[in-house]
């Protein structure tokens, strides 16, 4: 800590002496500072209370050097992390040591609480409701934030906090704990209560006014630096506000790829659906060679509709000039599909004839919005290549911008709705701008590796005909993420200029 504001500061250490935990030590650490009022705060707060431990550096070495000093002086077996100007509620240390101290908690190496903001009068001013413990969120964002406990013994097998990451050490460390955790197959847990209060005032390192900027770039290079460790083919680049990353994974330059538009064909006659198919195929013509472009169809569909389909196929694809003919450009094929007809088992039969790495499906009528999210097709088949990806899913708006859908997210874990806002809108947990783990996604528009799938259809009970909601549970229980991103967005081609 360096020149604390003193309110704040006393603050603190009155909720740390409250609480209702008891069996803790307070290591804090002065990172010389200026003023002899916060020294003399320090060793008061020291006299009057053995549990608390004060340091006194010799040299101002900033946030990372006065974090490992307290560090070395920590005998517990577990580490929570506070600022000097926000406070843990009186039963926030007892929260999380019910779940550590617990048989359940045996295998544990960080965990996390929800958090609430407070201006400087102390007045709550917004609650961040945390869903479970998602990496791909982690790398896209710090959400955990506070507040943040480690087994020490981790976060000294990792090195501690790591000297250049000044304003994002605490980012860092946990992307390396976390790692370490998920190699040792041990657990990051969540508890949802808001046990922290976090003071909306500028003397935290990474909001003091001129600081952030290098807070922020310092992150990008821990979340790079993870991708480098974990032989994951990205760059890592600032997202759309300052704190929030993107991946931009390069995995689409060497995978062979199927894009299906699964259509029934019906009312294929009328003009409204005639365009919605039309629109959709039109905004999918330019793509990579290794990328194949599928329609599939029910092989009962009527001659004259599947004509009517060949006609579409060839006008759209025709270069200018040329004379349209009856059978589908190589571009485009068409795939019959025999049997009960759903979604699914189009992409189960277009996967069949034409094996894949990744498997695309886009509905007829909905449309990549190429000026908004030019790299939508990389986007989708980066995610869908990760380890241990399952469905991923895109972000699908209207002509207004409102969000249709964003995925399905664990229940509860926030107090607004993600469907309904502007695309791009900030949230608590900027969750329509990162790329991030949820609960389930549409198959309207999404990937999936075609490893994962053929895994997941060859176990499913009584044929494969579910979509969705069913085939993101059907991944998950097979250990499977679900993931979501705003880079891949499709709009309804009925809400756009045709």
């Amino acid at each position: 800590m360096f020149d604390p504001p003193l309110g704040a500061f006393s603050a603190c250490v009155e909720a740390m002496r409250g609480q209702s935990f008891t069996d803790w030590e307070w290591c804090l650490v002065d990172d010389c500072s200026s003023r002899p009022e916060v020294l003399e705060a320090l060793d008061d707060a020291a006299r009057r209370d053995s549990r608390i431990k004060v340091h006194h550096r010799g040299a101002n070495g900033g946030i990372v050097a006065a974090s490992n000093d307290a560090l070395a002086m920590a005998t517990g077996e577990f580490v929570a992390l506070l600022d000097h100007d926000d406070a843990i509620v009186s039963s926030g240390l007892a929260s999380v040591m019910a779940v550590l101290q617990s048989e359940a908690g045996a295998d544990v190496d960080y965990i996390y609480t929800d958090e609430a903001h407070v201006l400087a009068d102390g007045r709550e001013s917004a609650h961040f409701l945390k869903p479970d413990w998602s990496p791909e969120r982690f790398r896209s964002s710090m959400y955990t934030c506070h507040l943040s406990v480690l087994r020490r013994a981790v976060v000294e097998a990792v090195g501690g906090f790591r000297v250049g990451f000044d304003g994002s050490q605490d980012h860092d460390l946990i992307l390396r704990v976390t790692e370490h955790a998920g190699a040792a197959d041990r657990r990051v847990v969540h508890v949802p209560v808001l046990a922290y209060h976090w003071r909306n005032i500028s003397s935290s390192v990474s909001r003091a006014e001129g600081s952030l900027p290098k807070a922020v770039e310092n992150g990008r290079r821990a979340v790079q630096e993870q991708c480098d460790r974990l032989g994951l083919d990205a760059e890592v680049v600032h997202g759309p506000v300052a704190g929030c990353y993107r991946l931009v994974r390069r995995a689409i330059e060497r995978a062979t790829v199927s894009v299906v538009v699964p259509t029934r064909l019906e009312g294929a006659a009328t003009r409204p659906y005639r365009l919605a198919v039309e629109a959709t195929i039109r905004a999918i013509t330019s793509a990579p060679a290794n990328v194949r472009l599928l329609v599939a169809h029910p092989d009962t569909a009527p001659a004259e509709l599947v004509a009517l389909l060949d006609d579409l196929l060839s006008e759209t694809l025709a270069p200018s000039g040329a004379a349209p003919e009856r059978a589908a450009p190589i571009g485009w094929q068409r795939v019959p599909v025999p049997g009960p007809w759903s979604v699914a088992a189009a992409l189960d039969r277009a996967l069949l004839l034409h094996p894949a790495d990744v498997l695309v499906s886009v509905a007829p009528g909905l449309v990549p919005r190429v000026d908004r999210t030019p790299d939508w097709l990389g986007a989708l088949v980066g995610l869908a290549l990760s380890p241990g990806a399952g469905l991923v899913g895109a972000l699908m708006a209207d002509r207004d911008d409102t969000v249709l859908h964003a995925g399905w997210d664990i229940p509860d874990y926030r107090w607004y709705e993600l469907d309904g806002l502007r695309v791009g809108s900030t949230t608590s947990g900027n969750d329509l701008l990162i790329e991030r783990e949820c609960s389930q996604v549409t198959l309207a528009a999404a990937a999936v590796s075609g490893a994962q799938w053929r895994e997941c259809a060859s176990t499913a009970a009584g044929g494969f005909h579910d979509a969705g909601r069913a085939l993101s549970q059907a991944l998950v229980q097979r250990g499977a993420r679900t993931l979501w991103t705003p880079y891949a967005r499709f709009d309804q081609s009925t809400a756009i200029d045709l």
